[in-house]
């Protein structure tokens, strides 16, 4: 099975580890930094591993963005019966995650990195970054508000607008804003409460708007 195609739940505890150090390396050293010597050499073992692993540079960098994402929770239970306050702490759980992936070193080295290679001919850590990052939190994401809306907690008419309603509610523009430089939030749960909060007001049905604080 090609690595393009693993999810991150299929690694091992010591391939989770591997990833672990090349991203640390990524971070600390930039790009020249994320060599397979480099990464076998910081995760002790050996490159034969890593190519069985991974293969080749860009199966590496398509494994690290997949378990970076995979940071990202929705908890969503198979078989889990959805009730208003448990699709509230899951949808919380999101955004918290997705705040503070966002905001964390690796994110912002991975996505400046993309940013800085976008010009290049042939270049395809952006298009990782979509199909292993970006899309996978989506897809999950999605997920769980469809089992939402199938629970009779939300409505609406549009999953993907409703989905990206809410990306923009948690997200805003802090994420441009750091990767210009600027510092992160100082408390993730009360941005990810309050994006919440709005985003339950405007798709929630009866049952989650009963349940919610009224208005001060």
């Amino acid at each position: 099975m090609s690595v393009e195609t693993l999810e991150p739940s299929e690694f091992s505890p010591r391939q989770n580890a591997v990833l672990e150090q090349a991203l640390q390396l990524l971070v600390d050293g930039g790009e020249k930094a994320l060599t397979t010597s480099g990464v076998a050499r910081a995760a002790n073992c050996s490159k034969e591993s890593l190519y069985k692993w991974f293969g080749d540079r860009d199966g590496l960098l398509s494994a690290m963005i997949a378990y970076q994402a995979s940071k990202v929770r929705t908890f969503e239970r198979n078989g889990e019966r959805l009730t208003a306050a448990s699709l509230h702490d899951h949808v919380v759980l999101f955004a918290r995650d997705l705040l503070e992936v966002l905001a964390g070193d690796v994110s912002l080295a991975l996505n400046r990195l993309a940013i800085g290679q976008s010009h290049r001919d042939g270049s395809k850590l952006g298009k990782l970054l979509l199909e292993r990052g970006r899309r996978q939190i989506d897809r999950r994401a999605m997920a769980l508000i469809d089992a939402g809306k199938r629970a009779g907690l939300l409505r609406f008419y549009d999953a993907d607008e409703a989905y990206h309603t809410l990306y923009g509610l948690i997200v805003s523009d802090l994420h441009v804003r750091m990767l210009l430089g600027e510092p992160g939030l100082k408390d993730t749960a009360r941005q990810a409460e309050r994006a919440v909060t709005a985003f339950l007001r405007l798709y929630g049905t009866e049952k989650v708007l009963a349940e919610m604080p009224a208005l001060s």
